[in-house]
């Protein structure tokens, strides 16, 4: 199987959760799993990479990310896998739900890698979000503010589509 590794930033504790069921259901081990105020970007080591971050304010990254984000933009990502997820809040911000995720992408597009993981946006609520790229979601959303009942069947539905697409 190929080898993946997992790069979160969390304030509230909400992705840092999300990241550690994700990799569970992938069985990737705790060593692969990295928080982005701590990691670097050499990520030779793996054939596939999820990034998360939560959505802050008005569609901002996560605090960690903002700093993380420019060494992300000089990395080499040629060749590898790439997959997005992120926490957001779909009723407090239905303008910016997940916004993050579209930050992270723009940095990671035309860097040689490919984009796994998108998801459909039935089922959520929401008005409005950058991270909606010809009706899917850019990766996998998490809004445990208003819709926890959807989390575990979301993340277990999510990490199966991944398993194929690697």
């Amino acid at each position: 199987m190929s080898k993946i590794g997992i790069y979160y930033g969390s304030t509230t504790g909400n992705t840092q959760e999300v990241a550690e069921e994700i990799a569970k259901k992938l069985e990737v081990s705790k060593a692969d799993l990295h928080d982005v105020s701590k990691a670097n970007t050499d990520f030779s080591a793996y054939d596939i990479i999820l990034f998360g971050s939560s959505t802050l304010g008005l569609g901002d990254l996560q605090d960690d990310w903002e700093y993380y984000i420019d060494k992300v933009k000089a990395a080499d990502l040629n060749g590898k896998k790439v997959a997005l997820f992120g926490c957001g809040d779909s009723s407090s911000y239905s303008d910016t739900f997940g916004d993050a995720l579209s930050k992270i992408y723009s940095v990671i597009k035309g860097k040689g890698c490919e984009l796994i993981g998108k998801v459909s946006t039935e089922g959520y609520t929401f008005d409005s979000s950058e991270s909606v790229v010809d009706g899917e979601f850019l990766g996998l959303l998490i809004d445990n503010d208003n819709e926890s009942n959807l989390t575990d069947q979301r993340i277990a539905i999510w990490t199966e589509d991944l398993k194929k697409a690697i």
